[in-house]
């Protein structure tokens, strides 16, 4: 019954321990203590903003927006950390607040007005670069901040990045709302038919705003933390990252038309792409070069995991 989604996992999980293999082995340095903390500060917003995007995908949706929203979110705790003289904890707090309402408003364009969210998202992706670059005038960079916050993006608990604590809270709770709940499990009946949802008596509209919410509340999270790690907040922060965050979800055997993935599958998806950009750093010199194989090789994988679920098949999930 688990067979189908299962099968995809252990497949990728093989792709991610050949890969550890070859880059140990041919690697400059790459199985050391401090790579595999960089591998980790490097992959944990992109990790974030997968696994967020999880439930949106689940349901049939789409959230292009989340990249230029980490960049908007980062500018403004930027600002209210050095112009405001707030403390980086209500700096946090307001933070995640502004990337919540954030979210309210792709939920509000598209369960509200009932919009195509590949074109609300495209829209609010624009939109809130476009404030984040009018907000610094394209120019100001803000990188006055406590040390102890600083610490938060390079310091280590218990031997793991603070980062990795992080991403590991937000793995579980995703992972609890989407496999162990009832509420969580309805995103599936969504993605699967929304209609038929509609119909079994589930608050279809309600759903689908929560996970745009909880996307615009987890991406201004990994504003917060990207700030930490590079000491400094731009209008530029995030781009691209909502690409590699979906490419992470489709790779972790997520359908992109909705009703199956999981959230195991999700994090295999990420560590697959930042062992791979990772380790080919420690094998090609050129870092231009290097980033350049990353993506034709993600590009790749995803095509292959895209044939392996193809495959499968959504008929096992649909028993689950």
């Amino acid at each position: 019954m688990k067979s189908g989604p299962w099968r995809h996992e252990s497949v990728l999980l093989a792709l991610v321990l050949l890969e550890v293999l070859g880059f140990s082995l041919f690697g400059r340095n790459f199985a050391t203590a401090d790579n595999v903390g960089n591998l980790i500060r490097h992959s944990t917003e992109i990790g974030l903003l997968a696994l967020v995007l999880l439930p949106v995908i689940l349901t049939g949706g789409i959230d292009l927006s989340v990249g230029s929203l980490l960049g908007l979110c980062a500018v403004l705790f930027g600002w209210m950390c050095q112009e405001a003289g707030l403390h980086p904890l209500i700096a946090t707090a307001a933070t995640l607040g502004c990337g919540a309402l954030a979210g309210v408003v792709n939920a509000a364009l598209i369960t509200g007005l009932r919009l195509p969210p590949l074109i609300v998202t495209l829209g609010t992706y624009s939109l809130f670069r476009g404030l984040a670059e009018a907000f610094t005038r394209g120019t100001v960079t803000y990188s006055t901040f406590p040390p102890a916050f600083l610490e938060f993006g390079q310091g280590t608990l218990l031997g793991l990045p603070y980062q990795a604590w992080v991403l590991l809270s937000v793995a579980t709770g995703v992972w609890l709302l989407v496999h162990q709940t009832t509420f969580g499990r309805s995103f599936r009946a969504i993605g699967f038919s929304p209609e038929g949802a509609r119909h079994a008596g589930l608050p279809v509209g309600h759903r689908v705003a929560l996970a745009y919410v909880l996307a615009g509340l987890i991406a201004a999270l990994a504003a917060v933390i990207y700030t930490a790690r590079v000491t400094q907040a731009r209008a530029d922060a995030g781009t691209g990252y909502e690409l590699l965050a979906i490419t992470a979800v489709v790779l972790g055997g997520t359908s992109i038309f909705g009703g199956k993935g999981s959230v195991p599958g999700t994090l295999l998806g990420v560590i697959a792409m930042a062992v791979l950009a990772n380790g080919l750093t420690r094998i090609v010199p050129l870092m231009a070069v290097s980033r350049e194989l990353a993506g034709m090789l993600t590009g790749v994988l995803l095509i292959a995991a895209l044939a392996i679920s193809q495959r499968t098949g959504p008929e096992s999930d649909c028993r689950r």
